[in-house]
């Protein structure tokens, strides 16, 4: 028998970067834009507070690309196998792991409508497929996986040179499309067994993220932010208007909501905690940085976000989708007006941007050797894999710029990379999530399926899990060419979060008390996986090497 290994080596605490006293944070905010962005982090003072901050790995720093709309079969369906038929060729190393994936039988013998079709590098831009709260609850059928096309297929949208065709809703991308991702897989670590915490849109997975938790909003005026009733807000309210959310709703704490305030629309308000109300009692640094977040311009006393950029099928997009941006549902952890970051410095801390940022404000922090110590990064909508208005290419583009950076910079040694989605857009997948959570609305949930499951804090609409979605760890300290199967879902996230940072859990029946370990995918005991550069038009590798 070998030695064993030593878990007090591999549970180590490691000391955190530094965040700026009170008093620094105010001068800061005091400075003009542009001086301020030519201070050094390297030269700030260090709190007390984050002095104690420690990690309970050696990961100081965690990246999540959270990106849109995929479910695991849709990408990695016949993992590691592609047809090289077209696109990029993709030929997979010796060894490498299957996954959970398409079967011979499932491709020719499917019990739904029609066949699983693979979809070429020509056919990226596709329709958003219906991934409401109840219709991917009737897809699945009660488990049986059949009802796909009836209930989540969507073969009509607008837009130029978007592919679609009857039973897309069944089809899937290989390695000749989805290159960087089959790329990253192969020479880090991927989970076939994670699913997003319940059913639904982008607006849950979001909350689930940082929350575990999609009860404990109410409905707002959009102009007054008195409470109103809305079913369309949130559902099964309580006799204080606090419900569930399982729609797209737009957050109540920003001016670009609403179509910059163009359209009536209510919007919801969260209650509860989040993880960046954790992070501001412990001294974390950290930011949500997503694309077009920074205003173009005001109109009627608001900020407007209204930067646009084309996709691959020549389709103009704007930027910034409030629905994507889940602390802006919080007061505590919002920025209404979209203010900058008072300096280059004080990314990551608490000033006027109170945590929200544009992208380019992370990769000026990257540059600037400033990289907090959580960062959540969100494309802008062309690039964030949202299908109508983004696409695997223009999706991998953004991955694979911003992986190559952060592999790049001095910080990648105790980086990690988490790349995940927010929902699966009703996209075909054969693995049924098991039901951890139930409800009972007669309204928005299937009897059959979520009736038998206890429902944690009695918050009716948090059936789940839902369905499964890609998960990959990229980091010095992944396992390599590694398929983990743990049972993860989104909140595994939030739970690797909490533990490494010493955060404390949310409370209040959030998912991440039950949420599995990613811990499976890392290696703490010493960093094996490569620095991979790969071509983000491609996803072919550059380079190989370790760092």
């Amino acid at each position: 028998m070998g030695a064993r290994p030593d878990k007090t080596r591999t549970r180590r605490r490691y000391v955190a970067a530094a965040t700026l006293v009170a008093a620094g944070v105010l001068a800061f905010a005091n400075m003009s834009p542009g001086s301020a962005a030519t201070l050094d982090a390297t030269a700030l003072p260090v709190s007390a507070q984050e002095q104690g901050v420690r990690t309970d790995t050696p990961i100081k720093h965690l990246v999540v690309l959270f990106n849109e709309n995929v479910s695991f079969d849709h990408y990695f369906g016949t993992y590691p196998k592609a047809a090289n038929t077209d696109g990029t060729k993709f030929t997979a190393a010796k060894g490498t792991p299957s996954v959970d994936g398409l079967t011979q039988k499932l491709l020719t013998q499917n019990p739904n409508l029609y066949n699983p079709k693979r979809l070429t590098p020509a056919q990226a831009l596709t329709c958003s497929q219906g991934h409401g709260y109840g219709a991917e609850q009737l897809a699945y059928d009660g488990g049986k996986m059949d009802k796909f096309v009836q209930n989540t297929e969507h073969t009509t949208c607008g837009g130029n040179n978007i592919f679609t065709a009857p039973g897309i809703v069944m089809d899937y991308y290989d390695g000749n499309t989805v290159t960087g991702m089959w790329n990253y897989a192969q020479h880090y670590a991927m989970s076939d067994n994670s699913y997003n915490t319940g059913f639904g849109p982008s607006t849950p997975g979001a909350l689930n993220l940082i929350s575990g938790q999609t009860h404990g909003l109410y409905a707002v005026d959009p102009v007054t932010h008195a409470k109103v009733s809305d079913a369309g807000v949130v559902s099964s309210p309580d006799a204080n208007g606090v419900g569930t959310v399982i729609n797209d709703p737009d957050p109540a704490f920003d001016d670009c909501s609403d179509n910059n305030h163009t359209s009536k629309n209510n919007l919801a308000a969260a209650t509860g905690t989040n993880i960046g109300d954790l992070f501001n009692k412990k001294g974390v640094t950290w930011g949500w940085f997503q694309g077009g977040f920074r205003p173009t311009g005001t109109a009627n006393g608001y900020a407007v976000c209204g930067s646009t950029h084309q996709n691959i099928g020549g389709n103009s997009v704007v930027d910034y989708s409030p629905h994507h941006s889940p602390f802006q549902y919080y007061q505590s952890t919002s920025n209404p007006k979209h203010l900058p970051p008072s300096s280059v410095a004080a990314i990551g801390r608490t000033d006027q941007a109170n945590h929200n940022y544009d992208l380019t404000d992370f990769n000026a922090a990257l540059a600037a050797g400033n990289l907090p110590a959580v960062s959540f990064l969100k494309g802008a909508a062309y690039q964030d894999g949202h299908p109508g208005n983004s696409d695997p290419l223009d999706e991998q583009n953004f991955v694979v710029n911003t992986i190559n950076k952060l592999q790049q910079s001095k910080d990648w040694a105790s980086t990690a990379v988490i790349i995940a989605y927010d929902d699966s857009d009703g996209w075909y997948d054969h693995k049924a999530a098991p039901i951890v959570n139930g409800s009972s609305d007669p309204a928005q949930d299937s009897a059959a399926l979520c009736g038998n499951a206890k429902v944690a804090g009695g918050y009716a609409d948090r059936c789940g899990y839902g369905p499964r979605t890609p998960l990959l760890v990229i980091s010095p300290y992944s396992k390599v060419n590694h398929v983990d199967h743990t049972l993860t879902d989104q909140t595994s996230v939030l739970k690797f979060i909490e533990d490494n940072w010493g955060t404390g859990r949310i409370g209040d029946s959030s998912f991440d008390s039950r949420a599995g370990s990613l811990k499976g995918m890392f290696d703490f005991n010493k960093p094996k996986a490569k620095q991979v550069l790969l071509d983000p038009a491609t996803g072919s590798v550059l380079s190989a090497s370790h760092h």
